[in-house]
C-alpha cells in the first residue's frame, strides 16, 4: 500500500512505513497487481501535498496525471517529464523553463502554473484541472467545430498571446492540444515548454526548428528567428483545422509538411466548404500569409477582426461575450 503520509509503496502486511516509519492503515488483503512505477515515484516526490488519482494521458515529453491538492481540496493536473528525458540536463531545463515562462504571465486565458518540483528523476509541474478538455478533443469528436465557437476561442487565445508577446514571450507551439477549456467553454493556452523569451538564454543550436510541423509558420519551419506573428500563423492553422476537420498542409514526414508551409498556398476555406462565413474565412486566410508582414501585426488586431465577425452573427451570443471580455483584458495598441 501507499503510505498516506509520504507516498512510499510498502508491502501489504507492513505495520509501518519503510521510509517515514508512520503507522500504516489495516488492509483486508494483498493488492491484486503491482503498482505503477511512475505513479509511485510521483507520490514519493510530492509527499502529502498531492493525492494522485490517475493517469490522464501524455505525449512525447511528459505524462499528465489527475490529482487533488490536499491542503486546498482542489483538483489539479500534474505534468511529469518522462524519466529518460529527466536525465537530459537540457530537457529538464526546458521543462523548468515552461514553469518559469508561464509563471511570469498572469492572464485570465493563460493556464497558470501552481507548482514546480524535482526529486531525483521525477520532475513535475502542477496546473489547474480544466474540465472542458482540449480543442483537439473537440475536433476529433465534432469533426468541424461551429464557426462562432472557433472565433470565440481564437479571440481569447489571440488576446492571451498578445499578453505574452508584449512581455517578450513567443509560444512557438500553438496547436489544438495546447488550447484547453474550462466547464464554461472559456479557452486557455497551456504548454510553454519551447517558448522563447528575452529573459532566457538560447537552448537550441541556430537553425534548429522547434515546434509541431503541422502548425509551424514558414519562418519557424526554416529555423529563422520568430516573433509574435509566428504564433498568429499557428493560430490560423488551428482555426482552419477546427473549421474543416484537417490542417491546411499534410505530408509523409515533417520535412514535407514544412516545405508546404514555406512554398505552397493553402486551399481557401470557402472552396472546401462554401457554407463557412466568408468574413471568418478571410480572417483565417490572412493569418496564413507566407510573409509575416502580411498577417495581423498583433494578437489584439486578430481579436478585433474575430469580434467583427462575431458581431455580425445573430446566434453568437455567449461566444461574442466571451471574446469581448477577453479583448477588454488586453492592452490598448
Amino acid at each position: 500500500m501507499f503510505c498516506p503520509e509520504c507516498g512510499t509503496w510498502n508491502r501489504a502486511l507492513a505495520a509501518t512505513c519503510s521510509r517515514c516509519a508512520d503507522p500504516l492503515p489495516d488492509v483486508s488483503g494483498a493488492p491484486s497487481e503491482r503498482p505503477d512505477d511512475e505513479i509511485t515515484a510521483l507520490r514519493r516526490a510530492t509527499g502529502s501535498r498531492y493525492r494522485i488519482i490517475g493517469r490522464l494521458g501524455g505525449g512525447g515529453m511528459a505524462t499528465v496525471f489527475r490529482a487533488e491538492q490536499i491542503p486546498l481540496g482542489r483538483e489539479v493536473v500534474v505534468k511529469v517529464l518522462h524519466a529518460h528525458l529527466a536525465r537530459d540536463a537540457e530537457m529538464t531545463e526546458r521543462f523548468r523553463r515552461e514553469a518559469e515562462a508561464a509563471a511570469r504571465l498572469v492572464h485570465p486565458y493563460i493556464c497558470p502554473i501552481l507548482d514546480f518540483g524535482q526529486s531525483g528523476e521525477t520532475v513535475y509541474i502542477v496546473m489547474p484541472y480544466l474540465a472542458g478538455g482540449s480543442l483537439a478533443d473537440r475536433v476529433q469528436k465534432e469533426r468541424a467545430v461551429s464557426a462562432p465557437s472557433v472565433a470565440s476561442a481564437a479571440g481569447q487565445v489571440a488576446v492571451a498571446l498578445d499578453h505574452a508577446h508584449v512581455r517578450g514571450v513567443i509560444h512557438r507551439d500553438i496547436k489544438p492540444d495546447n488550447i484547453l477549456f474550462d466547464d464554461e467553454a472559456n479557452a486557455y493556452i497551456t504548454d510553454f515548454g519551447i517558448a522563447t523569451a528575452r529573459f532566457h538564454a538560447r537552448l537550441t543550436a541556430s537553425g534548429r526548428a522547434m515546434g509541431t510541423p503541422h502548425y509551424m509558420s514558414p519562418e519557424q519551419a526554416m529555423g529563422k528567428l520568430v516573433d509574435g506573428r509566428s504564433d498568429l500563423y499557428a493560430l490560423g492553422v488551428v482555426m482552419y483545422e477546427a473549421l474543416v476537420g484537417f490542417p491546411p498542409f499534410d505530408g509523409a514526414d515533417a520535412f514535407s509538411v514544412g516545405y508546404k508551409h514555406v512554398h505552397e498556398n493553402p486551399v481557401p476555406l470557402t472552396e472546401i466548404d462554401s457554407r463557412l462565413p466568408a468574413g471568418l474565412a478571410a480572417v483565417v486566410m490572412r493569418c496564413l500569409e507566407k510573409s509575416a508582414d502580411d498577417r495581423y501585426s498583433r494578437g489584439t488586431a486578430l481579436a478585433d477582426a474575430l469580434l467583427g465577425y462575431l458581431a455580425q452573427g445573430e446566434d453568437a451570443g455567449a461566444q461574442n461575450r466571451a471574446a469581448l471580455l477577453a479583448r477588454r483584458h488586453a492592452r490598448t495598441p
